[in-house]
């Protein structure tokens, strides 16, 4: 997530325009300006924290830091964290609070924040913080430094502007085609319009455009391998639209365009439970205001992703999100060919989500393809940054099936999805080069209550959802699952709800067979599934589905 830049020398930055030095008490009396409010500011910890000198970030229990602050301070061994506390957007909260107030103590802790900040990390220092100057703190500190330089005119503020600039200008630095790299070039415009440098200015929006072009796809969907991020690129944008402007600049057409097609893979990557589906770095507590939708209820994006429901803005429709395309980059996990289902207002088959970015055995269980509901060819070795390809589709309203292939494992393997509507069946045919097996992570909420003959049931209450295995083609039904649940060595069995936490969860462990055809079916502890060759019908509560396996390997 983050890296030390390399050497600079001070010598080549770029010269400010000089400011008169002023001391707090000398500063103007406050007005809201651009530079200091916006969504860029934390809600906590607030400015009375601050004050009191205790910091609560992304949830964690608050640390004293005291008023001489020690910077080098890493209290949870989190990156995430440092990252927070090495921005000193936290201080910018004080200062955008003297703006709404007129508190002049809130400025005067501000001053002496920072202040200290400069003097304790000089760039390069033997006892400077390891994240002072990793590239995300310097895109996200340069707003709060500029913020406070509104007030306080004084060398030693200027100078740091003056290297922040320097460090987000370098290409060496620059996080191209990430969210990184658009914080890196809002952090530059900012310092570039309060001093008037044209050169940073258009140095900055230029990249934006590039960058973002990169990062959003024309089809609107991120490239970073995690829906949750969209809203963080959006919102972003959001702040980048509003510098711009405030720079009185034009707003370039082509970031516009970006900006405005994003909501609709934020949408499309929503439950009918209003929280994102787990994928990649995002975690199942992920709650998106509501945005525009494409009007489709199906939507495939060629960043590599399928979403389908049933129908828009019903909490009881069905959803489906199935994993495909280019290779692992960014915020993704190894989940091709994986699959997530929701039916009847509850989530059935969910992924272990996303607890930290910590290097800790757990984080890179969740990365890997035993954390997602994916075909795992046995006896192979599982080669990562394999790329998977969908290979046919056949969409309908009440009926879609999709089919995907790739060498992950070095010889062929395929998966083909079938989602049935109205009658509410989820059915998955696994096949490749050899033996495998398949995994299916439950949500948390569900217990297991039957596992015999090739069927485990599931339930929610009085609720029932049922999951058949049948060897093909023979159409059998296989028996043998097992259901894990907290595990640790090795680890399965988990769902992480939220940022650095984790529970226990059921998933099923298939028996090993050539082909293994799984039928999902919400509602019913007694799904009857009969078959003719290869004609199967799957009776619901809702009425028969038949559906057909090909000798292929794809389902129709």
């Amino acid at each position: 997530m983050f890296r030390r830049l390399s050497a600079l020398s001070l010598v080549a930055v770029l010269p400010l325009t000089a400011l008169t030095v002023a001391s707090p008490a000398q500063a103007r009396a406050p007005h809201r300006t651009p530079e200091c409010q916006g969504d860029w500011l934390p809600a906590t910890p607030t400015s009375g924290d601050v004050m009191s000198g205790k910091l609560s970030f992304l949830g964690m229990p608050e640390v004293t830091v005291g008023k001489d602050v020690n910077w080098r301070l890493d209290p949870y061994k989190n990156r995430s964290w440092q990252m927070v506390f090495q921005s000193l957007r936290w201080m910018g909260r004080l200062v955008a609070d003297y703006e709404a107030t007129g508190e002049e103590d809130y400025l005067g802790r501000a001053v002496e924040i920072a202040k200290d900040w400069v003097e304790d990390n000089p760039y390069g220092g033997r006892t400077t913080s390891p994240y002072a100057w990793a590239e995300h703190p310097i895109a996200l500190r340069a707003p709060a430094l500029v913020c406070l330089s509104r007030y306080v005119k004084a060398d030693w503020l200027k100078n740091s502007l003056a290297l922040h600039a320097k460090l987000l200008s370098n290409p060496k630095n620059y996080e191209l085609g990430h969210n990184h790299g658009l914080d890196q070039d809002i952090g530059l415009l900012r310092i570039g319009c309060r001093y008037g440098n044209p050169k940073w200015k258009n140095l900055a929006v230029g990249r934006m455009v590039k960058s973002m072009k990169l990062d959003i796809d024309g089809q609107g969907a991120l490239r970073e391998q995690a829906p949750r991020y969209a809203i963080y690129v959006h919102d972003r944008l959001r702040v980048a639209v509003d510098t711009i402007k405030d720079c009185r600049m034009k707003v370039p057409a082509a970031l516009a365009t970006r900006w405005e097609s994003l909501p609709r893979h934020i949408s499309a990557a929503t439950q009918p439970n209003g929280y994102m589906v787990p994928i990649g770095d995002g975690p199942a507590d992920v709650q998106p205001a509501a945005f525009d939708h494409a009007d489709s209820t199906v939507q495939v994006f060629n960043a590599g992703y399928v979403f389908g429901r049933t129908a828009w803005n019903d909490p009881k429709s069905a959803y489906y999100s199935i994993r495909f395309g280019p290779a692992l980059k960014f915020h993704g996990h190894e989940d091709h060919m994986g699959v997530t289902y929701y039916a009847q207002g509850r989530s059935i088959l969910t992924e272990a989500g996303f607890v930290s970015y910590e290097n800790t055995p757990y984080r890179r269980w969740t990365l890997g393809p035993e954390a997602h509901n994916v075909p795992i060819l046995v006896g192979r070795r599982f080669r990562g940054h394999t790329p998977t390809a969908l290979v046919s589709k056949s969409v309908h309203k009440d009926r879609q099936a999709f089919t995907f292939t790739d060498r992950a494992y070095g010889v062929p393997r395929k998966r083909s999805v079938l989602v049935n509507h109205r009658e509410d069946v989820m059915a998955v045919l696994d096949s490749g080069g050899g033996k495998l097996q398949n995994l299916w992570h439950l949500d948390p909420g569900l217990k297991v209550v039957s596992d015999s003959g090739g069927q485990v049931v599931v339930g929610d209450g009085g609720w029932k959802a049922s999951i058949v295995q049948l060897a093909m083609p023979s159409c059998e039904p296989v028996g043998g699952q097992r259901v894990v649940r907290g595990q640790t060595s090795p680890y399965q069995g988990w769902v992480s709800p939220g940022y650095m936490r984790k529970e226990p969860a059921p998933v099923i462990v298939s028996p090993v067979a050539e082909s293994l055809l799984t039928v999902v079916v919400p509602g019913t502890d007694r799904p009857e599934v009969s078959c003719s060759g290869r004609t199967l019908t799957v009776h619901t509560p809702a009425g028969s589905v038949t559906l057909r396996a090909s000798s292929s390997g794809t389902l129709s």
